[in-house]
């Protein structure tokens, strides 16, 4: 009698099965870890196969087995960013009590998360795309959706201000031109005093930024 085809698989083939997944997935997580490494280091233009399975100490091979091109492990590293700096930007916000300095304590909060190397990346990847339409195309939904976040849980910390929503929108749009700025800035520059008391000063006009009602809050 020959074994029914549609057999029920042992234990240690599930068992297996289950190992070799998990094995896989770190082994791609590894990949796209050891790319964004590149990226921050190299730069997006001199990130190759051959340096990400270096950084990532494997063969080329056995890191094409996971991701046959460059724009695999690129569009792979994209959807890993932006799901980090989400989780990022959510949690530094979540973490500033309601009856705290919230102009204060928000500004610094994304001034922190500008210059972490996850925004670091990203703003690599955004310079590069201005110029490459395939990376663009990868990058312009995530830049989206990170935009519509941003602006929600600003919404979230800063209700009082939706009295004067011109004025909000100014706001932001003033933080995050001079946050960002200044962090593509320390990219290619020494980071210093100056920064910080660039910092201060903005405080200063979102503060002068904000409705009467929100004066002392």
């Amino acid at each position: 009698m020959t074994p029914r085809a549609n057999r029920k698989r042992s234990q240690p083939d599930v068992e297996r099965s289950g190992w070799q997944a998990q094995k896989s997935a770190a082994t791609r997580n590894l990949i796209i870890e050891a790319a964004i490494r590149c990226f921050i280091e190299l730069g997006y233009a001199s990130t190759t196969t051959t340096r990400i399975a270096r950084m990532a100490g494997l063969s080329r091979g056995a890191m094409l087995h996971h991701f046959p091109s460059r724009i695999d492990i690129v569009r792979s590293a994209v959807d890993h960013l932006h799901a980090k700096r989400l989780n990022a930007l959510r949690n530094s916000v979540a973490s500033i009590p309601a009856d705290a300095d919230r102009v204060r304590l928000g500004l610094r909060a994304y001034w922190k998360h500008v210059n972490h190397p996850m925004s670091v990346a990203f703003f690599e990847l955004s310079v590069a795309a201005r110029t490459d339409p395939e990376l663009e195309a990868i990058l312009s939904p995530a830049q989206t959706a990170f935009d519509e976040a941003w602006y929600q849980t600003a919404l979230e910390l800063f209700p009082e201000w939706q009295s004067d929503r011109k004025a909000f929108d100014v706001a932001l749009e003033l933080t995050r031109y001079v946050m960002e700025g200044m962090a593509v800035n320390i990219m290619t520059h020494e980071r210093t005093r100056r920064h910080e008391q660039v910092v201060d000063y903005l405080e200063e006009q979102l503060r002068a930024l904000r409705p009467p009602t929100a004066a002392n809050q």
